[in-house]
């Protein structure tokens, strides 16, 4: 196999839960370790509250409580995912950060029916790598434009 004839796709890899999930780097500022997080008045459950990130005031949601996954105590390997949907920063909760990837993009299927109890929207498709399934998100149905809209409001509270 040539490499010019295939094309791959970087992700970085997290876990939540027993599951492995997948955004593309392109997404993706930095991760960071857990840090004190100032929760906000009147937002969504999912969204934990801001943080003061190199100067910036960045959102950050817990994707346990967005997917309505069992919630668990943050450990010394959570981590905050900080990507850019609709060009602001939010930071992600995720159990840990393993991985950076590179998945041929044939290795990529469509998001089956159902997918452990992940709402199917937020699903991109499913990688099947070696003897891994890593899950693609959609960041941009993860946070709907009106919701990070919401979050600016957040921020400026």
């Amino acid at each position: 196999m040539t490499e010019e004839n295939v094309m791959n796709e970087k992700v970085i890899v997290f876990k939540l839960q027993d599951e492995e999930y997948g955004v593309p780097v392109s997404y993706v500022g930095s991760i960071e370790r857990m840090q004190e997080i100032t929760r906000v008045p009147k937002a969504p459950t999912f969204v934990r509250g801001v943080i003061n990130l190199r100067g910036i005031v960045t959102p950050i949601i817990d994707l346990r409580e967005r997917f309505e996954l069992e919630l668990t105590d943050y450990t010394d390997s959570t981590r905050m995912i900080i990507v850019s949907i609709e060009d602001k920063d939010v930071g992600m909760i995720v159990d840990g950060a393993n991985d950076v990837l590179d998945i041929p993009v044939e290795a990529i299927e469509p998001p089956p029916e159902v997918v452990g109890s992940v709402d199917v929207d937020y699903i991109r498709g499913v990688a099947k790598i070696d003897k891994r399934l890593l899950i693609l998100l959609n960041l941009d149905k993860v946070l709907s434009k009106e919701e990070v809209s919401k979050l600016e409001t957040v921020e400026s509270s």
